[in-house]
């Protein structure tokens, strides 16, 4: 369901001059082909510029890395120097990423950025570290490995950024994130993003934030306005056979499935590849090198389907993304939001299929209940289903076995059976008569004992 809604998205009663950035930054924004702001865009920019600390919660697609960025690049340009700024991020992609849209954002400014991350020999990050890059961009983990060894000082920090601060804790790297934000002990700006805030991000913020201005989007993101949803509803044995199905008739450009699990991004290429549908995989077993390397292709075309995990949604951020399979829909609606993320950028439009199981219409609705948007959800007319798998059937024969003995069991217990003190009364007293107390003395009934 396509929703045109532009002033939802776009702040376009004006334009990034009046965010107060430098020449050279807007130069490279009219480069990139950005007119207006987005909302988020023309609320923490200034913030940011005037070096106020800000607890912004936004979604994916709402521009939220310009939104961090451009303030980052604006305050360091002035007296750049090494390791004067610092962006936390989740994933080993996403650092990748955002390390490159900052230096799109920079222009011709004099500001190198460098991404640091898992999966890299720290050899090859150590020897770059040396050159003194003016800002990292970091997954939490490898930060604080090249801290302690001495070769990524805090001190000279003058402004922090911590994106998809939610992401990063579901992730477990909170204690990583306290260290490094409790060793940095000089003056400095910090901001926090984030698509939800609980209550642990809440005390994050009371703690090493200062007096904060809080900021919330709750308008539509670009990325859901903007997609084409449809939930196909499909049995779980049928789903790699489906998804060849719609790949074969709709033919989409670029395209991203998104599975739950590592093996099931594995048994899904495999099935395509029976099918003759070529793809490639990423997910956290795949070496790191590989995974650049399907990244690069993915993002220059050569690849056009790419089968991946939830981890890596949070890292891929290529223009051109015509469709979003969700294969598995995840239980976090949130894990949605980012996956369809994916597409609809840069004001295209974009499509998203979720693959919805007989159990999961509750996981539907609360997609819908935090898209505010209705997904409508029917079965593929000329798809073809295959048959039921044997474990399947083994597994519901089992099943309605146990029901039906459980049901025997019930009417058996609800019959009349002995009573174990009856019967021992009855072996007790012949006949079945059970006197209701002792009998009467009587006399001369008492043995006479003799007294010694």
């Amino acid at each position: 369901m396509h929703i045109d809604t532009d002033a939802e998205i776009f702040r376009t009663e004006s334009g990034f001059e009046a965010l107060g950035l430098r020449k050279e930054i807007l130069n490279a924004i009219g480069k990139l082909g950005f007119v207006h702001p987005t909302h988020i865009q023309s609320e923490l920019v200034p913030l940011g510029v005037a070096g106020r600390d800000v607890l912004g919660q936004s979604r994916t697609g709402t521009g939220k890395t310009a939104a961090f960025g451009l303030p980052l690049l604006h305050r360091l340009a002035e007296n750049p120097s090494p390791f004067s700024g610092l962006v936390l991020c989740p994933t080993r992609e996403l650092a990748i990423q955002i390390a490159k849209d900052l230096q799109a954002l920079a222009g011709d400014l004099p500001v190198k950025i460098m991404p640091v991350y898992g999966g890299q020999r720290m050899k090859v990050q150590s020897d770059k570290l040396k050159k003194g890059p003016h800002i990292l961009v970091g997954t939490p983990g490898r930060v604080m490995d090249f801290h302690q060894r001495g070769e990524l000082p805090y001190d000279n920090i003058q402004m922090a950024v911590l994106d998809e601060v939610d992401r990063m804790l579901d992730i477990g790297f909170r204690d990583d994130i306290r260290r490094i934000l409790g060793g940095m002990t000089q003056k400095h700006q910090t901001i926090f993003v984030s698509a939800t805030i609980s209550e642990e991000i809440e005390r994050l913020a009371r703690k090493y934030l200062t007096d904060p201005e809080r900021l919330t989007h709750e308008g539509k993101s670009l990325t859901v306005a903007r997609v084409e949803q449809q939930a196909w509803e499909v049995n779980p044995w049928d789903k790699s056979r489906l998804l060849a199905h719609l790949i074969k008739k709709h033919e989409p450009e670029v395209t991203i499935v998104f599975c739950r699990t590592k093996m099931a991004v594995d048994r899904t290429s495999k099935h395509l590849a029976s099918r003759g549908i070529k793809s490639e995989v990423m997910h956290g077993d795949i070496r790191q090198s590989r995974r650049n390397r399907v990244l690069e292709e993915f993002k220059t075309g050569k690849v056009k389907l790419l089968i991946a995990s939830d981890l890596a949604a949070r890292g891929i951020d290529v223009d051109g993304i015509t469709h979003v399979v969700n294969y598995d829909i995840p239980d976090n609606p949130d894990d949605y939001v980012h996956r369809i993320g994916r597409t609809a950028r840069a004001g295209r439009e974009g499509n998203a299929w979720t693959f919805i199981c007989p159990d999961e219409g509750h996981l539907l609705m609360q997609v819908e209940q935090l898209t505010n948007v209705h997904i409508p959800s029917s079965k593929p007319d000329d798809f073809e289903p295959g048959p039921i798998p044997e474990s399947v059937l083994r597994r519901r024969e089992e099943e309605a076995q146990r029901l039906k003995d459980a049901e025997k069991n019930k009417r058996t217990r609800g019959l009349e059976l002995p009573d174990e003190s009856k019967a021992a009364d009855s072996n007790a007293f012949p006949g079945g008569v059970v006197p209701k107390s002792m009998p009467g003395r009587r006399m001369g009934g008492r043995i006479r004992t003799r007294r010694r």
